[in-house]
């Protein structure tokens, strides 16, 4: 999943569903209605600052443009975040129902961790090894294309990209100054990006896909207007622009580009590292306490799969069965297309089983689709887009098809059913369905929250009968061990002075996940320090919630009604979550005394 987190709240989780007496009288609308205004206002504002944004929740209104990255327009977006930060400590907290408690602690948290992260400048580092203004075009992928309007937009866009590139250029040489630097050995990969957006042919472009094939609904009068103006806007624009940025980012960048892979090598940076271990995973622990605790998962799962690999029948140790699954012919697809059918075919073998676990189905639906090859190099196995917020775009579930000689299927099962469902897209479509919520509650992303779910998810296929091979069992127990291993590798390198060849040779060591994901993976970590933590500790408190659920609840725990649940309160915080459900144990004891 690609996005954000947060740490403790104080959200007082007694929660609408759970706390209607503690709602204020009917008459007292004011504290409310003025919660609610400024919730408006500032999503309203979060829109118009941000046209990606914007058009990633399905809102049109700004598709013929992108944000501005100018250093004043920076400074002042965090000057308003401060403001809005004032305006709701203004609110008396106090008056407001239980519901609007939670919604006000949790923008509350988003505010004050968006003010508290300013003095990082994390905004010198605009382009990384996995997006970028060079990866641009892929946001083309969630624009609707079927209008006229729609492409005209698109040819907006183009024609506005020199000008977004100058601004990102702006920062990057202030970055330099700044020694605000982003690890060299992840930056050589990102000039092989640039190149691929330099092209002879304007319709070999990426940013030339959508009209290679129009849709049905544009007339014929339009469309051969509408292709020259984008032939002419990559020729004349993009392309153009793309070649100075290359000789820039060649010369001038990438030779000062730090030589560390550590965060603490940033400015102040073993501050920004706590700061991000406590965002990405709600809590305030700290990295010694994370990095033990993925020392012992690390453990556990081992154990796990060593009874595993005997009921496979395989003979040799556990490294020899990591190689063994990693080479073994049966355990790849021959071609991309077939990769694909495999997918698509094993959601709709997931997609009858979720009624075993789920009383509440969401009604967004979602598709499987292919990541797009000029990103699917350097990019994760797999990744899911949430849908428009109106319900006009479904959810997409993204699978890597580059190298299939290097993609097991024995990962497919736990990789499905954390990406798609019951994982996030259920997450993100239930999220959408909160009845009465504000949209940025509709649409927020807790890492530890969002991630621990997928991870969580993968788990539920025990539940649902799905890991029946035990080729599918070990590769669960793969992607649980790969997350255990990011909470040592991640911390190791960040702050405990690791090598980038240790963490690989750990990760490798520990799980049976090929060379190219595993390097891909540590260089993910290097790259967004922190925020592979989420996703074993949200998890983990997850599981732990389950397991005091049922342990109090007995013979009348429901396990469809844990899991909706979890997911009602959309996505918060841990602590929030954890307050949410005990309110809900000790409910459901009330109900069936």
């Amino acid at each position: 999943m690609k996005s954000v987190a947060s740490c403790i709240v104080t959200a007082c989780l007694a929660f609408a569903l759970h706390a209607h007496a503690e709602d204020p009288p009917a008459g007292d609308k004011a504290p409310s209605a003025a919660l609610h205004a400024l919730f408006d206002s500032e999503w309203e504002r979060g829109l118009v600052e941000s046209p990606e944004n914007a058009s990633y929740n399905g809102d049109p209104r700004f598709n013929d443009r992108w944000s501005d990255l100018s250093l004043a327009a920076i400074k002042r977006r965090e000057a308003e975040d401060r403001d809005a930060l004032a305006k709701l400590h203004a609110l008396d907290r106090g008056a407001l129902s239980a519901a609007d408690q939670l919604n006000y602690d949790t923008f509350e948290w988003l505010l004050q961790k968006s003010v508290e992260r300013q003095k990082f400048r994390e905004y010198l580092q605009p382009v990384g090894h996995q997006g970028g203004v060079q990866t641009a075009d892929g946001i083309a992928e969630v624009l609707p294309f079927a209008s006229t309007k729609d492409y005209r937009d698109w040819i907006a866009r183009l024609q506005k990209l020199p000008a977004l590139i100058d601004q990102v250029t702006v920062l990057m040489r202030e970055g330099i100054k700044d020694k605000n630097m982003p690890p060299r050995i992840l930056m050589q990969r990102v000039p092989a990006q640039i190149a691929a957006q330099i092209v002879e042919d304007p319709a070999s472009s990426p940013f030339y896909r959508p009209f290679a094939k129009f849709a049905d609904g544009i007339p014929a009068t339009d469309r051969a207007e509408l292709d020259a103006q984008a032939r002419r806007a990559i020729g004349e624009d993009v392309v153009p622009a793309f070649r100075k940025f290359a000789k820039f980012f060649d010369t001038e960048y990438l030779p000062h580009a730090r030589d560390s892979i550590a965060a603490a090598a940033l400015p102040d940076g073993k501050a920004y590292y706590d700061f991000l271990a406590g965002y990405y995973t709600t809590t305030d622990l700290g990295a010694a306490q994370i990095h033990e605790i993925g020392v012992k998962e690390v453990a556990r799962i081992r154990t796990e799969m060593e009874k595993v690999k005997d009921e496979t029948g395989f003979k040799g140790d556990l490294p020899e069965f990591f190689t063994y699954l990693r080479s073994d012919p049966k355990f790849f697809e021959k071609t991309p297309a077939a990769l694909l059918q495999r997918y698509r075919a094993l959601a709709k073998r997931i997609d009858p089983e979720l009624v075993k676990v789920f009383h509440t189905i969401p009604r967004l639906p979602y598709g499987v689709r292919a990541i797009p090859d000029n990103i699917a190099p350097d990019t994760t196995t797999a990744y899911y887009q949430g849908g428009a917020t109106d319900g006009s775009r479904p959810g997409y579930y993204y699978v890597n098809l580059y190298k299939p000689e290097v993609r097991p299927t024995w990962e497919m099962m736990p990789l499905s059913l954390h990406e798609a469902v019951p994982g996030h897209h259920f997450q993100f479509a239930r999220g959408l369905e909160l009845p009465g919520a504000p949209d940025f509650r509709r649409t927020a992303y807790f890492v530890a929250y969002g991630e621990g779910w997928g991870l969580y998810a993968e788990q539920l296929g025990f539940d649902m009968g799905l890991y029946d091979d035990p080729y599918d069992h070990f590769g669960q127990l793969t992607y649980e061990m790969w997350r255990a291993v990011r909470l040592v590798v991640d911390t190791g390198m960040h702050s405990m002075g690791w090598s980038r060849d240790k963490a690989i040779a750990y990760f490798k060591e520990n799980a049976a996940k090929t060379d190219q994901d595993i390097v891909n993976e540590v260089d993910r970590y290097i790259g967004t320090p922190g925020q592979a933590l989420a996703y074993k500790i949200g998890q983990l408190k997850i599981s732990e919630l389950r397991a005091r659920a049922t342990r109090e609840l007995g013979a009348k725990f429901d396990l469809r009604a844990f899991n909706d649940a979890v997911l009602e309160t959309g996505s918060v915080p841990l602590a929030a979550l954890e307050r949410h459900i005990d309110a809900w144990i000790a409910s459901q004891k009330r109900d069936r005394h």
